[in-house]
């Protein structure tokens, strides 16, 4: 009988990968979700150990753990079990976190979103886009197109059309000062759902990105609750939520405070919450209201929205959320502030970001 037979899949395991990569990389996963709590980690890591098997013969997770020290991962004060990541565990957690959401950008189309100086500026960048008159011939990349034109014409005669050009696109060699807003209040953990850890992920990513691939460029990262404060980017895997209220309000007057000090001329806010403002100090006290949108508090809001707009920063809300209450808030918010709004799932937000970071880079508010 002719045809086809299908059977369970079970992936080969990966070549040159030791057991100490494998087990790595799920604990770096293990450390962000827990907030740094070490302990914690390597007992989920030993339940899922002893529900799946992921340690070979001859290997556990006690030798897994004394790998961690001799590497540098981990410290134990009087080998009592009180184990404390370091630095370099830091580190591996932002490049992993590079690696996963950077690198399924590079696999994502072209650039989505448009400049006002699109096709000028003095380096090169990375994106690719099709030939338009005008387009100088450095501009042409020429392995793409020979390779376009390949494809379209065939091998026989080789011959090369407009249509099959590329060109790279240039950037301004701009600096820009980034300030990244992380909501921590209750909701990012509320309704069985964990969002403050895909928020950490992406933060961590542009972190890492902006370090190593524009160096010049600043960035600022400030959570916000009750208040607001900044957090050092070593501390972002460890970040917790806390059961605090949503006091915008506070997380942009810090942010506001941050850019003035930068002498950078680009400056931009990334805002990453789940919610509508709920809180706002009044005085030494807290005026809070969480059921619906306050006005006392939406009014200060949008007062903010406008002082940024005239500051020429521009704001750019990512909501983790899709209640049409809150669209209708970050819609009057945006308008306002003459900025931009992005309704994102947990899985596209670092694809946004990365790409608005990018567009940003290219242009001068």
């Amino acid at each position: 009988m002719k045809g086809y037979r299908f059977s369970k899949f079970i992936p080969k395991p990966a070549q040159g990968s030791s057991a100490f990569d494998n087990l790595f990389d799920v604990f770096l996963q293990l450390v962000s979700i827990t907030g740094g709590d070490v302990s914690e980690a390597l007992a989920w890591l030993t339940n899922l150990d002893k529900q799946y098997n992921i340690t070979p013969e001859g290997y556990g997770i006690g030798d897994f753990i004394d790998e961690l020290k001799e590497k540098g991962y981990l410290t134990e004060e009087n080998q009592e079990g009180n184990f404390e990541v370091t630095g370099k565990t830091g580190q591996a957690i932002r490049k992993s976190a590079l690696e996963e959401i950077f690198g399924k950008l590079k696999k994502s189309g072209r650039g989505q979103h448009k400049t006002n100086i699109s096709g000028t500026g003095d380096e090169t960048g990375t994106d690719r886009r099709p030939f338009e008159f005008g387009d100088s011939l450095q501009q042409i990349a020429m392995t793409d197109s020979i390779r376009n034109a390949q494809i379209n014409h065939g091998y026989g005669d080789f011959m090369m059309t407009e249509n099959d050009l590329e060109v790279v696109e240039n950037e301004y060699k701009t600096q820009t000062s980034t300030v990244l807003m992380i909501d921590i209040s209750h909701s990012m953990i509320l309704y069985g759902e964990d969002r403050i850890t895909p928020a950490k992920k992406v933060a961590m990513a542009l972190a890492e990105l902006i370090q190593t691939k524009y160096p010049k460029d600043t960035l600022d990262v400030i959570v916000f609750g009750n208040d607001a404060w900044q957090i050092e980017v070593k501390d972002l895997p460890y970040l917790q939520v806390g059961p605090y209220h949503t006091n915008t309000i506070a997380g942009l007057e810090l942010a506001m405070d941050i850019l003035r000090r930068r002498k950078n001329a680009n400056k931009q806010i990334f805002m990453i919450t789940d919610g509508k403002p709920t809180c706002m100090k009044v005085g030494i006290k807290y005026y809070k209201n969480a059921f619906g949108l306050d006005p006392k508090i939406l009014n200060k809001t949008l007062n903010l929205a406008t002082q940024c707009r005239r500051l020429g920063i521009p704001v750019t809300t990512f909501m983790i959320a899709s209640d049409p209450y809150l669209k209708q808030f970050v819609q009057e918010f945006t308008k306002t502030n003459n900025g931009n709004a992005y309704y994102s799932s947990l899985k596209g937000l670092g694809h946004l970001i990365f790409e608005d970071y990018r567009k940003n880079r290219r242009k001068k508010f």
